[in-house]
């Protein structure tokens, strides 16, 4: 390989010198606290005593073997809600982070630790092909994602490169975020107040892409909007026809004709506040069936909403099918399924106009990367949902910058209006997370580019496990046999076992 002096031979020109030491150091690269501009004009032995004054000069990436898994668990929102963060260590010093999706629970990811101890989590892939076996849909895919999510991290750093350029490389530097709207009564919208939060939202913050809940509340008080809502207000806690556990054709819950109206008011107010230059997405609408689905979509289609999210459980792909040819406003689901295989089911269905991967769900950073290029060559677009700290959205902002049909990260409100939210973590290139509505993608920074802020962190810990990253020697031992076959012979070894 050349070596420094020889590169330096090759532009010691004298009037390109000094032009491509300003363009290096006006770049602000950076690699290991050192300018890319400094690090091509210094001494070589300069160079290479900084850049390896914290680096175990007696291993390597090769040699990486995981030693522990670690956690602790933030609350970020109301009382109750709970983000395990996951630590995975090696034996060189360096550390991965991931995040179990929010309201899952850290047991999910402990339970794989005995499947990886001692292995180089470089080997990502093949890691991932032996814990995915004990991820599912919704919350259970949490812990499979999370490692997924640190296994990335410590391979970045181990190499010295972003989790993007690991997955591929990047479309974009930004990515663009969406904000959901500020809650407001729809019964009884504050119109002044709204607009002005809605001009805090936009201009001040910068983001450029809203979502909001055109749901039953809107309308539930409004006498004769709603058809069989009475049985569905007995409170029956934990009981399992409650109507949150209740799947949406199960229901027999319907709208009336003046229900439809009010809804489609209430959804005009929000749109003549808004304007129609700035992307528009609905969520949360009820549990009712296909018929009412439809009968609810046309009556939006006016608005020329951005996408209705999740109007029916992303498992009944022939009905959605039947959606989405019926309605004019683009259908989306998905941030409940875990790994590619119903992801394809869809896409090959043309069952949905728009994917929405939740990737603490999906199965991680790769898996994510995957159903979003099969479903560009299907022509259908990603958006991703996410709900967490800032260490899942570094995870989505390199897998988003990574993937060609990506169109839009969710930002909740508890990371658009907690001003303590981005001081979770540190970038380790100095940047911010997030600038006026997009999410910055760390161009060096190895890994996920953060690292957690643990004075505040432990400010936001969930209160009944105050636990911060104690050791878990519990989870050491594996007590099964993980294959997914059964074997018959041992070669080379009697087995007892005579052949029929």
């Amino acid at each position: 390989m050349e070596d420094k002096s020889e590169i330096k031979k090759g532009i010691k020109h004298p009037a390109s010198e000094e032009d491509l030491r300003v363009f290096l150091n006006e770049t602000g690269v950076v690699w290991k606290g050192m300018s890319l501009g400094d690090f091509m004009f210094s001494r070589t032995e300069d160079s290479i005593s900084h850049v390896t004054s914290k680096v175990n000069r007696f291993s390597n990436p090769s040699d990486l073997k995981i030693t522990d898994m670690r956690y602790c668990v933030l609350q970020l929102g109301p009382e109750g809600s709970r983000h395990p963060i996951i630590r995975i260590d090696t034996n060189q010093g360096i550390y991965g982070l991931g995040e179990v999706r929010d309201s899952g629970d850290e047991r999910y990811a402990l339970l794989l630790k005995s499947r990886i101890l001692g292995e180089n989590p470089c080997n990502v892939e093949m890691l991932f092909k032996i814990i995915k076996q004990f991820g599912h849909h919704g919350r259970q895919g949490g812990g499979v994602s999370g490692v997924e999510m640190a296994l990335w991290d410590l391979a970045g750093k181990a190499y010295g490169v972003p989790c993007w350029q690991l997955l591929g490389g990047r479309y974009r530097d930004k990515v663009r975020l969406y904000s959901y709207l500020p809650v407001h009564d729809g019964a009884n919208m504050d119109i002044p107040k709204f607009k002005a939060d809605v001009k805090h939202r936009l201009e001040e913050q910068g983001y450029t892409w809203l979502k909001f809940y055109p749901s039953l509340d809107i309308i539930q008080h409004i006498p004769g909007a709603l058809v069989n809502s009475r049985f569905w207000t007995e409170p029956k806690t934990n009981d399992i026809t409650t109507y949150s556990r209740t799947k949406q054709p199960f229901t027999q819950l319907q709208i009336t004709e003046k229900g439809l109206d009010a809804l489609a008011e209430y959804v005009d107010n929000v749109r003549n506040v808004i304007g129609y230059d700035i992307p528009l997405s609905a969520d949360g609408f009820g549990n009712y069936d296909i018929n009412t689905c439809i009968r609810v979509g046309q009556a939006l289609d006016p608005f020329r909403l951005a996408w209705l999210e999740d109007m029916l459980s992303w498992e009944m792909t022939d009905q959605l099918k039947v959606l989405t040819d019926t309605l004019q406003t683009p259908v989306m689901t998905g941030e409940d399924i875990y790994l590619k295989e119903e992801f394809i089911k869809l896409c090959n269905a043309q069952a949905v106009d728009m994917i929405h991967p939740d990737l603490a769900t999906s199965g991680g950073m790769l898996e994510t990367k995957k159903i979003g290029d099969y479903a560009e060559e299907k022509g259908i677009s990603m958006a991703m949902h996410a709900s967490g700290s800032p260490v899942l959205f570094m995870a989505n902002v390199h897998c988003a910058a990574a993937t060609q049909n990506f169109l839009a990260l969710e930002m909740t409100t508890q990371a658009v209006d907690n001003p303590w939210w981005q001081n979770l973590v540190i970038t380790t290139d100095g940047r911010k997370l997030v600038e006026q509505g997009y999410g910055n993608v760390p161009l060096a920074a190895p890994g996920l580019g953060i690292e957690l802020n643990e004075e505040e962190v432990k400010k936001h810990l969930f209160p009944p496990d105050k636990s911060y990253f104690a050791p878990t020697p519990e989870w050491d031992d594996k007590r099964a046999a993980d294959h997914l076959w059964s074997g018959r012979y041992t070669l080379g070894q009697p087995t007892g076992i005579v052949p029929k």
